[in-house]
């Protein structure tokens, strides 16, 4: 018994205090090599010129639904004793929580959807790769977790806030406390490990255009397009035929 508690605490070390650092080095170094060698593969290599349809239904509802629960998890990790605070009032706890829950679903529909397009559609089956794939997997078990968490753990937001929050500081002071994270449900535990996962990835996929996303449109000096050409006569065919 002795022997199989070991076995477990070495496991805890590897997944909640090895295994964080080795993913945000990774990312770290490969994300800054990647810019400055390959500056150019940093987009998401969009196939929306392929099919349309199908993509706006993928990527809209998980682009809102990722960004509300990332924006949870932020707000949990950086004020967790204002989140606690906000959660005191159950109305306002069984808002954040709702608000959640349905940001996850966003995202799963918008997984799903995306996982049928590149199935069904031809020309996107084409362009998608194995690491496409495997993003795609991990995501998907991401969100899944996320999801049955919410479901079989309740008030999620609360005990976030006072036991998660607390380890993600621990590694970031490069001390990590995974007495915080060990006493955790299992559901818990792989939701992590995957997101440590995603971390690792990110760098090698096309996940890094969130890194270059929003870009100066946000604050650029607007733009004075002026337009030299009669635009009635360049549809017609005889112009077209004459600039040929």
């Amino acid at each position: 018994m002795a022997q199989n508690t070991n076995i477990l605490d070495y496991f805890n070390l590897f997944w909640f205090a090895v295994l964080p650092y080795v993913a945000l080095f990774t990312f770290l170094l490969v994300t800054i090599q990647r810019y400055r060698r390959r500056g150019f593969t940093y987009s998401s290599l969009s196939s929306q010129f392929l099919e349309n349809k199908i993509h706006f239904w993928g990527l809209v509802p998980f682009h809102y639904g990722i960004l509300t629960i990332l924006f949870g998890h932020f707000l949990g990790f950086l004020i967790p004793r204002q989140v606690i605070l906000w959660n005191n009032d159950p109305l306002r706890l069984h808002i954040l929580e709702v608000t959640a829950f349905i940001g996850g679903i966003f995202a799963l529909v918008g997984l799903l959807n995306i996982v049928i397009r590149r199935l069904v559609d031809p020309r996107a089956k084409v362009v998608t790769s194995t690491a496409d794939w495997v993003v795609i997997s991990i995501l998907l078990f991401q969100v899944g977790t996320g999801l049955l968490v919410a479901v079989f753990n309740s008030w999620g937001s609360s005990w976030y806030a006072a036991s998660i929050s607390p380890y993600f500081w621990s590694l970031l002071a490069f001390s990590p406390d995974i007495a915080f994270v060990t006493p955790m449900p299992l559901l818990v535990k792989l939701h992590i490990i995957s997101a440590y996962f995603l971390i690792l990835l990110f760098p090698f996929t096309r996940l890094v255009h969130a890194l270059v996303v929003p870009n100066p449109y946000l604050w650029r000096k607007p733009q004075l397009v002026r337009w030299y050409w009669d635009r009635r006569k360049i549809r017609t065919p005889e112009f077209k035929v004459k600039r040929k």
